[in-house]
């Protein structure tokens, strides 16, 4: 069997890429690839958005040109009659008119029937050569038939296509024992994510630099993050970039900080730490709890999205922040922003006077931590239930 696939990235490698026994890969091309360099060109001499990227940038077409037996995609439509899978990650399709209609406090999708490119992608979504689509959580999953609900054209075809299917993780450990570090000391926290103010990489260096002044725990902060401008959620400045590296330079005598490393190096990390932070204000899914976990440190985490399907109180620790009815946080403006941070700065207070009150709790977690990797993300489960999906689709 032979099973096309677009992009060597690391969402590719990490879902779809060479998981499949005895099934070739090959890396296919795509006619609306060859369009991507004068959109780019003219959006920078617009200097604006004057041609939606995101448009072109998540649909297929070949003429039938790639020699496969499916093309298994990330958040890509086909328009092609080769038959098609994706994995997706929020909704489908992902268009410049969607991403954003899951975001506020009364999230409406009924706004969409009016644009044609929605109804286009949608009925390739309903044609036969569509097989399945695999969403990563329960939460997406929910998203794309509220999202249905609104094209009921469009609704009974696609519906009993939609499959749960949680990512794959290879265990880092298999106990806590197997981390060989010690609870008596430092107690080593970890972060890590370029978005470093989307993830709540502010609140955890304000809250923990505040503890330790105050409290004088002794806990040393791993942070890796490049800390890039990501204007999404938390709607950061340059002044705010500034400000992040005086104070995590203000602190060098218990924060490691690192702008970037190696995924294996980051692993080795995790490995010699005891907690994982993602207190985020926004994220798809989190794969780096997964990692986290898969190291054998419970995850201090917020509760939205797709995080409460892969943490919870008894392998971590749930910080509530206000969401819509889809699991989405509150963050579109300035106050909603500030009653989230107040809520995560709140939360890991609440988390880090609990470890320092009974450091052995961690060994509980992070064992329950590692259960549930294995329970839920095991990479064999995974590529067998995607051998059934490629059988079935072909």
């Amino acid at each position: 069997m032979k099973v096309g696939y677009l992009s060597d990235n690391y969402l590719y490698k990490r879902n779809i890429i060479n998981i499949v026994e005895n099934v070739e890969y090959q890396k296919v091309n795509n006619l609306f690839a060859l369009t991507y360099p004068a959109i780019k060109s003219i959006n920078k001499l617009a200097r604006k958005n004057l041609l939606p990227f995101n448009d072109l940038i998540y649909q297929f077409t070949d003429l039938n040109l790639n020699k496969v037996d499916i093309l298994h995609f990330f958040n890509t439509i086909s328009y092609g009659k080769t038959p098609w899978i994706t994995t997706f990650e929020t909704i489908l399709p992902r268009l410049d008119r969607t991403l954003s209609c899951h975001q506020g406090s009364r999230p409406d999708f009924s706004q969409l029937s009016n644009y044609k490119n929605v109804k286009n992608a949608l009925e390739a979504m309903a044609s036969h050569s569509c097989k399945h689509l695999i969403a990563m959580s329960h939460c997406n999953a929910n998203m794309q038939r509220i999202l249905l609900k609104d094209f009921p054209e469009y609704q009974k075809a696609i519906e009993p296509k939609i499959t749960v299917l949680h990512p794959p993780q290879p265990l880092l450990v298999s106990s806590y024992a197997e981390k060989n570090i010690t609870l008596d000391g430092k107690i080593k926290f970890i972060l890590v994510g370029a978005s470093f103010f989307r993830k709540g990489g502010m609140e955890v260096v304000e809250t923990f630099s505040r503890l330790k002044r105050e409290y004088n725990y002794d806990l040393e902060l791993t942070l890796i993050s490049s800390l890039r401008l990501d204007d999404y959620a938390t709607k950061e400045t340059e002044d705010d970039i500034q400000k992040a590296k005086i104070l995590i330079q203000q602190n060098l005598d218990w924060i490691n900080y690192y702008e970037q490393l190696p995924n294996k190096e980051v692993l080795e990390l995790t490995k010699q730490c005891h907690v994982g932070l993602l207190p985020t204000y926004a994220d798809t899914y989190g794969f780096s709890v997964l990692e986290f976990q898969a190291a054998g440190c419970p995850v201090i985490t917020t509760n939205i999205r797709a995080l409460p399907e892969v943490n919870d109180n008894d392998r971590g620790w749930i910080i509530e922040v206000p969401t819509n009815y889809l699991g989405e946080a509150i963050y579109t403006t300035p106050q909603q922003r500030l009653e989230i941070s107040s809520a995560i700065k709140l939360g890991l207070e609440r988390v880090i006077h609990e470890i320092f009150a009974n450091r052995d709790t961690l060994i509980d977690k992070s064992n329950r931590s590692i259960q549930g990797i294995k329970d839920n993300h095991s990479l064999s489960k995974y590529a067998n239930k995607m051998k059934e999906i490629y059988l079935q689709a072909v």
